[in-house]
């Protein structure tokens, strides 16, 4: 007896403590996430209880609207969930007299397809659909961040609310400065889907001749950067370098040479001069003259077209 009874027991406590317990994957991971507003495009079912004539799908309009029938009105539907929309539906049903006390049910059939594309000098350009509110530094994480090659602004570019020929894209530059280092919450948009992000590659200098490193490097805020600085990113010059040196500054009339007393910069007896993206900075050698134009060309391409940016190409022999 005593021994049945222990087992009686245990089966109870067994039972008592197998229904406290919930099962495992029972619970929504998404249970407490706050319910995605209904946007334009999205597909929802609509059931009015006692009415099977007023109960349909809508499409939710560009304009953000769903049209009922009987209804002369068109009922707000964008930026609302469910839960308020179907207080619209049920007010304005009441408010024209059709029904009384209605009770409407309305679930999203279909969301709208709003894709989010981030391009450019990121280091995963990819594309994904947007199932609410994104902000930009959200999408900047998807795409895993941007890349060394990043210039100074993030363009976001969306349709344009418009109508009528003057409607359009939006571009919208914003300072990966404000956004990252400022943490400036008016740089992080909130994107609502259809919107393209494009961070461009910073602008580069080219740095060829005499100096032990020549390379392409990049101009970090689109401010350029000093002749002693492009020095310092080429690791110094070589025991050949002369007095001057020549920019080649790309305009409307093809590249304008531009004369730098180097040896004066670097005695600290002339002001040091600012480098702009695509500039090519030349420094000759004191064994023979200038190189020509296509071999500074040549030279470029190839700092262009490496990974490291740095040449390993004589240009004076």
């Amino acid at each position: 007896m005593r021994i049945m009874a222990v087992c009686w027991i245990g089966l109870l406590a067994g039972s008592v403590f197998g229904q406290a317990r919930l099962p495992a994957g029972s619970i929504d991971p998404g249970a407490n996430l706050p319910p995605r507003p209904i946007a334009a495009g999205d597909l929802l079912s609509i059931s009015v209880y006692g009415a099977p004539e007023m109960s349909r799908t809508a499409r939710v309009s560009q304009e953000g609207s769903i049209r009922l029938p009987m209804l002369k009105k068109a009922i707000e539907a964008r930026g609302t969930v469910p839960a308020e929309l179907e207080q619209r539906v049920a007010d304005a049903l009441s408010q024209a007299g059709l029904l009384v006390d209605p009770s409407v049910v309305i679930t999203i059939a279909e969301y709208a397809t709003r894709p989010i594309r981030v391009a450019g000098a990121v280091r995963h350009p990819l594309t994904f659909d947007a199932t609410g509110p994104v902000t930009l530094l959200e999408a900047l994480t998807r795409a895993e961040g941007l890349s060394g090659d990043a210039g100074a602004d993030i363009l976001v570019t969306q349709a344009s609310p418009g109508i009528g020929p003057a409607a359009g894209p939006l571009t919208r530059r914003i300072s990966v400065k404000a956004l990252i280092e400022t943490a400036d919450p008016a740089a992080n948009v909130i994107l609502k889907g259809g919107e393209e992000v494009r961070v461009p590659e910073a602008g580069r200098v080219f740095v060829v001749g005499n100096v032990k490193k020549p390379g392409a490097f990049p101009v970090g805020d689109g401010t350029g950067i000093s002749v002693l600085k492009a020095l310092a990113l080429a690791e110094g010059l070589t025991p050949f370098s002369t007095k001057l040196a020549y920019i080649y500054r790309p305009g409307e009339g093809g590249k304008q040479e531009i004369e730098v007393a180097l040896r004066k910069i670097l005695e600290r007896k002339a002001p040091d001069v600012v480098l702009a993206a695509g500039d090519i900075f030349y420094i000759p050698d004191n064994r023979g003259s200038r190189v020509t134009a296509s071999v500074i060309e040549k030279a470029v391409a190839f700092a262009a077209g490496t990974a490291s940016g740095a040449l390993i190409l004589g240009l004076n022999r």
